[in-house]
């Protein structure tokens, strides 16, 4: 079905920022046939979310890895908008190997078909060292308050806290378990795990996250009349009547807006805050530090493991993503580890990859550290209520971002989310 290209003398959305959330806001925007202008700060889209062609590596690389699952429905709507369905790769069925670089004990989770986890009752595929009634306690996260700790309500010092619920804790709240929301962990549960196999199969990249997500959503815009324009940094929002009247740009003329013209910031938090006077935001952030090695050749004998990630339990890396002869590492809530020089944590991430892949330890190939100091807000439970709405009271325009109040963790699928309402709300904007 052709999309309803937008009317030139139509009312305008004005979406600043065009990382995920900007760009799926502008998507949705565009799909329903409103003129959109999409303003971005940097020189390129994407915003955490891009890949670039590293000169030490001569690799193209993502300067972060984002491990989505299938069950990620505003991931796989976003994708078959702008026709970049089939740019994720992954496993037929989802399966998850780990390795304990303290033990050496490799294992892999391999989830029932349905809902019900029936796996759970084959020792040989639980977690070593687990019962199955162990796996009980993780229901105590339905019922998580907005006050409570992940390690409040699970029992720290138990196999499968440290083999499964503090990484799982770590990789998608990228916080410890010891202060991590509780109530952000059981809705990604809830959504993927808990809807069976066929909704937690591991999904990347196939090219890269810019090749995936931004490349296509661009092109997909611009053909359907979109204005967009890079490097164009929001400094300012003038007001009249209660509502904005005029976008100040870098040494520009204000752009006015027309008495139905709309705003939809789609940026940082505390940039938000220094837009908006008086919005309380998300305060706090932490740190993900991910490491790109350039191995001799692609690695053999692995590809079981490395149609996903493989979970790293007790080392310095993570989550261990490999992608023709690129191993990429990611480690969250890395505040601790990104004070050390980059020499270093090259040097603590090696040993795991090493061990993973059975390559020498000694022999360290080049790498690539990438520090990315404010990767997401921090996601404790006192920062929960600093989320603000869609529309937050008092600013007539509307927020997008994965720090906004989604329900849902600071994670790809949380930032299409907030773009998608975003765009739901100026939809249904009502002047008065």
């Amino acid at each position: 079905m052709p999309h309803p290209a937008p009317n030139a003398a139509a009312p305008r959305v004005h979406i600043i920022g065009a990382g995920m959330a900007g760009l799926a806001c502008a998507v949705r925007l565009v799909s329903h046939g409103r003129a959109v202008s999409l303003h971005e700060a940097a020189g390129q889209a994407g915003g955490r979310c891009r890949s670039f062609v590293d000169a030490s590596l001569d690799r193209l690389i993502d300067n972060g890895n984002h491990l989505l699952l299938s069950g990620n429905r505003a991931v796989n709507a976003f994708l078959a908008t702008i026709g970049a369905s089939d740019r994720l790769d992954g496993p037929e069925r989802a399966r998850f190997p780990f390795l304990d670089v303290e033990t050496g004990e490799r294992w892999c989770l391999t989830p029932s078909a349905g809902p019900v986890p029936w796996w759970l009752l084959r020792a040989d595929r639980r977690i070593p060292g687990t019962r199955a009634r162990d796996y009980l306690e993780g229901l105590k996260l339905a019922r998580a308050s907005d006050a409570d700790r992940v390690a409040d309500l699970l029992t720290p010092g138990t196999p499968l806290y440290r083999r499964f619920w503090a990484p799982l804790t770590v990789g998608v709240l990228n916080a410890a378990p010891e202060e991590a929301a509780a109530a952000l962990l059981w809705p990604v549960i809830k959504e993927t795990f808990g809807r069976g196999e066929a909704a937690c199969r591991p999904r990347m990249a196939r090219n890269g996250l810019s090749d995936s997500f931004v490349t296509p959503a661009l092109a997909w815009l611009t053909a359907r009349g979109a204005e967009i324009a890079f490097n164009h940094r929001l400094r300012a929002i003038e007001y009249g009547d209660g509502r904005p009247a005029a976008l100040v740009f870098s040494e520009e003329t204000p752009l006015r807006l027309g008495p139905a013209d709309q705003v939809v910031l789609a940026v940082p938090p505390a940039v938000a805050a220094g837009l908006l006077p008086g919005l309380t935001v998300p305060e706090g952030s932490r740190c993900i530090v991910n490491a790109h090695f350039r191995l001799d050749h692609a690695p053999e004998g692995f590809a079981d493991d490395f149609e996903g990630p493989l979970g790293v339990i007790g080392g310095t890396a993570e989550w261990l993503f490999v992608r023709g002869d690129v191993a990429s590492v990611t480690v969250s809530a890395a505040d601790a580890l990104a004070a050390l020089d980059p020499d270093e944590i090259a040097a603590r991430i090696w040993r795991d990859v090493a061990l993973a892949l059975g390559l020498d330890a000694a022999a360290r190939p080049p790498v690539r550290i990438i520090k990315e100091k404010r990767a997401t807000f921090a996601q404790t439970p006192d920062q929960l209520c600093r989320r603000p709405p869609t529309r937050p009271p008092g600013y007539g325009l509307c927020l997008a971002g994965d720090w906004t109040h989604t329900g849902l963790p600071a994670t790809i699928e949380g930032a299409l989310r907030s773009g998608e309402a975003a765009a739901d709300a100026a939809l249904h904007w009502r002047f008065t």
